[in-house]
């Protein structure tokens, strides 16, 4: 009778009671809440224009800056490899998984980020992961910028490191706060880490600055250039649009956003980058990157290093469509970059407002609490180089029609 028992419950699908009532009772208030995401899958390529539900739309949520993810030559070249070296690298990179692919990837990188040597991990969110715990322990300390990337959130944590935060781009509070570290004696490291571009009101990390007090107090100098590369300093980067890739310790980039592909490097001197690879944990035991993606990367990359044409686009569209959403009176803070939020405010009206513009044609996903402090819902939009002045019209009129429809503007 027991076994039959038993043999009846291994077959039955069960959940834990705790977990049952933990999971429906968050997910309702979440819902209440209006900050329950609803996941819209893109039926087809993730370009200007996308499909959802059947239903053609003007796309202003991708970060795929530069058009690189549908860019026909890329495809030939990941395909060709493929069929050269397979679907996948098969292995961790520290048994037999580093291909001669990955090393030409790393030194390419490397000249396009103006330092020794660089590092590839499987994505961005990885490399905050596997960086900031290599070097950073319980006896450490971390100056972090308050609205600093949940990756490198989780990637501090992860480190055991004292984290002290200093308000939003606040250097006179990062000096402070800097002084106070190294002056205690409680540390033996401190690190300053920041994102280069912030990516939900697009502006950009005073560097300089930072530089300056790392320089005063020797800090460990951290950059997260996520959505700065490819898109600032004539597609370079924000530390080369500051002339400071001899001053950034790591220089942290995704070759998912502008790149177009999938992955992530640390790029800085090759010591730093040899202990990343006998010490950071997501490069020892994780499988390297597929070899189309990788060959993929590495044209991306030149083509970035050749010509700037892909990035001046970008800024010409950015700037286009920031000046048409503030003409029709929206508040779109105050990005320096191609990322353009209006700020709507409340959670409930920002998803409606979201909501609307998918009836009427545009994505623009809300993003709200816990992304954005509440109270500061808005929709981000990311205009690409990919994208035409016709498309950009179209989309500035659907969002007065909603706009003045729902009385976010008169």
């Amino acid at each position: 009778m027991l076994q039959y028992r038993y043999t009846r419950m291994k077959g039955m699908k069960t959940l834990s009671n705790v977990l049952n009532t933990f999971v429906n009772k968050n997910l309702q208030q979440l819902r209440d809440q209006g900050l329950y995401n609803e996941i819209d899958p893109v039926e087809g390529a993730n370009g200007p224009i996308i499909q959802v539900r059947g239903k053609k739309l003007i796309n202003l949520s991708s970060n795929n800056y530069l058009g690189l993810a549908t860019n026909p030559e890329l495809k030939e070249i990941a395909k060709k490899t493929i069929d050269v070296y397979g679907v996948g690298a098969g292995a961790v990179r520290t048994i037999n998984g580093t291909l001669d692919l990955h090393v030409k990837l790393e030194e390419k990188l490397a000249e396009f980020k103006g330092t020794e040597a660089a590092i590839s991990y499987q994505s961005g969110f990885n490399c905050n992961m596997a960086a900031i715990s290599a070097v950073m322990d319980k006896n450490d300390a971390i100056l972090s910028d308050q609205l600093n990337h949940a990756s490198i959130i989780d990637g501090c944590r992860l480190s055991r490191a004292k984290i002290i935060a200093y308000n939003h781009s606040d250097m006179e509070d990062l000096h402070k706060k800097a002084k106070e570290a190294t002056e205690s004696g409680l540390y033996n490291k401190v690190m300053v880490i920041t994102d280069g571009v912030f990516s939900m009101d697009g502006d950009i990390a005073k560097l300089p600055e930072i530089v300056e007090i790392a320089k005063e107090f020797d800090l460990i100098t951290y950059v997260d250039d996520a959505h700065g590369s490819g898109v600032t300093g004539k597609g370079k980067g924000t530390v080369k649009q500051f002339g400071l890739q001899n001053d950034i310790d790591f220089q942290i980039g995704t070759l998912s956003k502008a790149i177009g592909v999938v992955g992530g490097y640390v790029a800085g001197k090759k010591n730093l980058i040899d202990w990343l690879k006998v010490r950071s944990r997501p490069f020892l035991f994780s499988t390297a990157l597929p070899p189309g993606d990788v060959a993929a990367i590495t044209h991306a990359v030149q083509m970035l290093i050749d010509s700037t044409e892909l990035c001046d686009k970008l800024w010409e569209n950015g700037d286009y469509l920031k000046a048409g959403l503030k003409k029709l009176g929206f508040n779109i803070g105050h990005s320096e970059t191609p990322i353009t939020p209006c700020i709507i405010g409340d959670e409930k009206l920002t998803q409606q407002f979201s909501s609307r513009l998918i009836e009427e044609g545009v994505y623009a996903k809300a993003i709200v609490f816990p992304t954005v402090p509440k109270g500061t819902g808005r929709v981000r939009n990311m205009p690409t180089a990919a994208h035409t002045k016709e498309m950009l019209d179209d989309a500035l009129a659907i969002y007065e029609k909603v706009g003045k429809e729902l009385g976010v503007i008169q």
